[in-house]
């Protein structure tokens, strides 16, 4: 199964609805909160190539990008692939 992470902050409504998203598809994610532990943030930019908004996705190690892009990839299809075996039926 694929590993999710998603670093998200405190009172972000994009990583909500991200989380929510995840949720749907029945997927365990890991949350990494940049607001509550102090080094995160420097670990989401270099892993993110640069960007400095949340949330950010990984999926199995690869960035897939923020909020609208997750929702991008569930609007073409591609999410469910990326998750495989998680996903569950929309």
């Amino acid at each position: 199964m694929p590993r999710v992470e998603i670093y998200t902050s405190s009172f972000c409504g994009y990583c909500g609805m991200a989380k929510r998203l995840l949720e749907t598809k029945g997927v365990e994610f890991e949350e990494r909160n940049i607001s509550l532990k102090p080094g995160l943030l420097q670990e989401m930019v270099a892993r993110a190539e640069g960007r400095t908004t949340t949330p950010q996705i990984f999926i199995d190690g690869r960035g897939v990008g923020g909020c609208d892009e997750l929702y991008d990839l569930e609007d073409i299809g591609e999410l469910d692939i990326l998750l495989g075996a998680q996903a569950s039926p929309t």
